[in-house]
């Protein structure tokens, strides 16, 4: 079975240092929240670093990279010792990253944090299966974080940052 038939699913050791996710499938806003409230947990530490393995992952939409960036962003902000690194991008997911800008503020493809082959790694992960789609205010927060990594983002995705504040002032 492809990874693209498989539904989406985030395993993670959150007690190993470096953090380790790895996703399997599309990471997409239809499935991130859980990983949205993990993220906002862990960076809270006075020192994470975090590895993310794509080695598995089948794609990747603006809302879970501007997770990643958000994350970024606030682990030089809170944790000067913090880190993200992403390991195994490929293909195009590797050029959305690229194109993003994504590559200037996070680690993509070091064999510093290169996983270990040990098969029995999945028997000690929480897993994150989820249908629970992101809510408007957190795809709203993962598009600014976009733009705050790259300013060239603005002309991207400035009509989705548009409607979706247009969205929640409606909601108010």
């Amino acid at each position: 079975m492809s990874t693209a038939t498989v539904s989406p699913v985030f395993l993670v050791d959150a007690y190993s240092d470096p953090v380790y996710l790895k996703i399997k499938g599309r990471a997409s806003y239809l499935n991130c929240e859980p990983l949205n409230k993990f993220f906002s947990k862990i960076i809270e530490k006075p020192k994470v670093n975090i590895v993310v393995d794509f080695a598995e992952c089948s794609g990747m939409d603006s809302t879970f990279l501007g997770l990643l960036a958000g994350v970024s962003l606030e682990i030089k902000k809170k944790n000067q010792d913090g880190s993200i690194c992403l390991y195994s991008v490929k293909g195009r997911n590797r050029e959305l990253m690229a194109n993003l800008g994504l590559d200037q503020i996070i680690t993509v493809d070091s064999d510093e944090y290169k996983p270990t082959a040990n098969e029995n790694l999945e028997k000690k992960f929480e897993k994150f299966e989820s249908e629970q789609s992101a809510s408007i205010r957190t795809i709203l927060q993962a598009h600014q974080h976009l733009i705050s990594a790259d300013s060239s983002n603005l002309n991207r995705f400035q009509d989705v940052v548009s409607f979706l504040k247009k969205q929640i002032n409606q909601d108010l």
